[in-house]
């Protein structure tokens, strides 16, 4: 996908506030393009970012420090991907990145007041969507994969805490040797999408075979079938009320062989998440938490930034799907239109305006 040159629209890209989110929305070949097509680009700075600094001004883009975007022109699109930090209060600029604010999560509503507060916007590039409603930009796929691969080296004894940004190479080494080890009956939820696709590529690496599930799968409950695998990856994100998948009376079910569960989705702060089975995710320094006793006992990943795993292959995967569509911001096509209009959806729902 082309797009004629675009002058006037100016973009921000912040650096990341997390420690562990070493990821980028735009990689540096990518704002090279943006540039050449008259957008004005501006990078922050980061510590900890994948790719260094020095490729995006070589690409053209102007260099700014880190968390320098609070000052920065109205008229910049301020690009990012996970949380903002606390101030300022008020934001007053138009924001594109993963909100996680519409579906009643924890915070949401405070994120929303911050725009109000601000007279801003935030375009959520969950939001970026087709007519059919399909994502245009996603991780998807690197989060089941990461996902996966979390679940089988835990399994296998194979996994270390704190996790640490890695190589895909790297990552596929460590399944290697997991094969054989504890890993003999996966099943993954939502195996059609770009996470279950991602979860079955990690399994097969690992010399698993999984279970793929998808929507005729999944239409009627088969807890027994469910239980009596030992690893569970859940690639379903849904936007609307259903049966969970399982339940806190579930996990106490004598015959249940299942012994980790990676929640992909990671949707535990939303009213449809699918695994009402633990309330708060996990983290990189504390990547599992045990949520049964056994034999055998239960136990979960839930890290919200899966595809940070593998920064530099989640990034330029990310980036290039994203680009098309930074190159037509300025002109609005219906899918930043929708972005906008999800935005207004849910102020309107809170009573933020």
């Amino acid at each position: 996908m082309t797009a004629p040159a675009t002058s006037g629209l100016r973009l921000w890209i912040r650096s990341e506030t997390r420690r562990a989110e070493t990821r980028v929305p735009i990689v540096p070949a990518d704002a090279s393009v943006l540039i050449g097509a008259g957008i004005a680009l501006t990078v922050e700075e980061s510590a900890h970012r994948a790719f260094p600094i020095a490729g995006y001004a070589a690409a053209g883009a102007a260099i700014a420090r880190a968390g320098s975007w609070a000052d920065a022109d109205d008229d910049f699109y301020v690009l990012g991907l996970k949380e903002l930090p606390a101030k300022p209060f008020a934001l007053r600029h138009r924001h594109v990145f993963f909100g996680h604010a519409y579906k009643g999560q924890q915070d949401g509503r405070l994120l929303l007041s911050r725009f109000a507060a601000g007279r801003g916007a935030l375009l959520d590039m969950e939001y970026l969507t087709d007519d059919d409603g399909r994502r245009l930009a996603a991780f998807g796929y690197w989060a089941g994969y990461a996902g996966a691969a979390l679940a089988v080296l835990h399994r296998a004894g194979l996994l270390s805490a704190p996790l640490q940004p890695c190589s895909r190479s790297d990552l596929d080494e460590a399944l290697r040797r997991s094969a054989g080890r504890e890993v003999t009956r996966p099943l993954v939820l939502g195996a059609l999408g770009r996470s279950g696709r991602g979860a079955c590529a990690a399994l097969a690496t690992a010399g698993a075979t999984p279970t793929r599930w998808d929507i005729a799968e999944t239409r009627v409950r088969d807890l027994r079938a469910l239980l009596g695998h030992d690893i569970l990856v859940n690639a379903v994100l849904t936007t609307r009320p259903a049966t969970p998948f399982l339940t806190v009376s579930d996990v106490a079910d004598p015959a249940r062989r299942l012994a980790v569960i990676s929640d992909v989705t990671c949707d535990v702060a939303s009213p449809f998440n699918m695994l009402p089975i633990y309330d708060s995710v996990t983290t990189w320094q504390r990547p599992v938490r045990r949520l049964a006793e056994g034999p055998p006992a239960l136990e979960i990943i839930a890290i919200d930034n899966l595809p940070a795993l593998l920064p530099v292959e989640a990034s330029t995967d990310f980036s290039a799907q994203l680009l098309p569509w930074l190159l037509r911001l300025a002109h609005q096509p219906p899918s930043w239109q929708r972005c906008a209009q999800a935005f207004d959806n849910a102020c309107q729902r809170t009573g933020i305006r």
